[in-house]
C-alpha cells in the first residue's frame, strides 16, 4: 500500500486553498434534513502544512473509552445547541488538538453524512498553515495522523469490498476482530497505509474530499450518502 500513482495535488497551503475554495464553492452539497430523535455533528477535514512534509489531512484514532472507542475518526463531535456546523467544528478542533481555526480558515462544506448510529455528520474542509500548537487530548484522542494528500488521491487507495471482508480495528495492536455478516451491500475501504483501513462514515468523507476536492470529480458521481456502514459504527 506504498504506491502513490495519482494525480498531482497541492504542495501549498495557498495552492490548497485556491484549489479547495474553486471546488467547493461549485460542489452543490446535500443536507440531511432535521428529523425527531436526529443528532448533529460535524468535523473537519483539516488539511495542515508541516516543516519538510508534504500536504496532509489529520485523522486521528479516538481513545479506548467512550463512543467510538479506538476507531477511526476526524476532528470534531456533536453540534451543541445554538451553535452552526462550523462553530463545532472548530470548538472541537481546539478541545481535541488544541489547534485553533477561524471562520476564514473554512473553505467549504461536502455532503451531510447520515451515520447508523443517529447522527447527521457535517464535513467541513479546513487548511492550516500552523500546527505548532498541536497537543492532542488524551481524554479523547488516543493517536494523530497525517494522511499524505498524494497518498489520499493514489489509485490504489479506495476498494469496495464484501461485508465479511470488513475489519473492526478497535486495539492498538490492529488486531481482526469476527467479521461483519455478509447480507448487505459492499462496504468502501479506504486502504491509506499499514494498519490504517478506514470504512464509513469516517472513510466515505475521507472519499468524497478525495474525489471532489483533489480530483475535480462530478458531483453527481461523488455522493456517499447511500454508503454502507459496519455494523459496529451503529454504537
Amino acid at each position: 500500500m506504498g504506491s502513490t500513482t495519482g494525480p498531482r495535488v497541492p504542495t501549498s497551503v495557498d495552492d490548497f486553498r485556491a484549489l479547495a475554495s474553486t471546488r467547493l464553492g461549485r460542489f452543490p452539497h446535500t443536507e440531511v434534513p432535521d428529523a425527531p430523535g436526529l443528532r448533529r455533528a460535524a468535523v473537519l477535514l483539516c488539511v495542515v502544512d508541516q516543516p519538510g512534509s508534504p500536504l496532509s489531512v489529520i485523522v486521528i484514532r479516538r481513545a479506548y473509552r467512550g463512543r467510538n472507542a479506538g476507531q477511526w475518526g476526524l476532528p470534531g463531535g456533536r453540534v451543541d445547541p445554538g451553535e452552526t456546523a462550523e462553530q463545532a467544528a472548530i470548538r472541537e478542533l481546539h478541545e481535541e488538538l488544541g489547534l485553533t481555526a477561524t471562520p476564514a480558515d473554512l473553505l467549504g462544506r461536502l455532503d451531510d453524512f447520515p451515520a447508523t448510529s443517529g447522527f447527521a455528520i457535517t464535513p467541513i474542509v479546513a487548511a492550516l498553515a500552523d500546527v505548532t500548537d498541536l497537543r492532542p487530548s488524551p481524554a479523547e484522542v488516543h493517536s494523530v495522523h497525517h494522511v499524505d494528500l498524494a497518498r489520499l488521491a493514489a489509485d490504489d487507495v479506495p476498494h469496495w469490498v464484501p461485508r465479511s471482508a470488513a475489519v473492526r480495528q478497535v486495539d492498538i495492536r490492529d488486531d481482526e476482530a469476527p467479521a461483519v455478516p455478509a447480507d448487505g451491500p459492499g462496504l468502501l475501504q479506504m486502504r491509506l497505509a499499514e494498519g490504517m483501513t478506514i470504512h464509513a462514515p469516517t472513510g466515505a468523507m475521507l472519499w468524497q474530499f478525495r474525489e471532489v476536492v483533489l480530483l475535480g470529480r462530478d458531483p453527481a458521481e461523488a455522493r456517499i450518502a447511500h454508503f454502507a456502514q459496519p455494523d459496529w459504527t451503529r454504537h
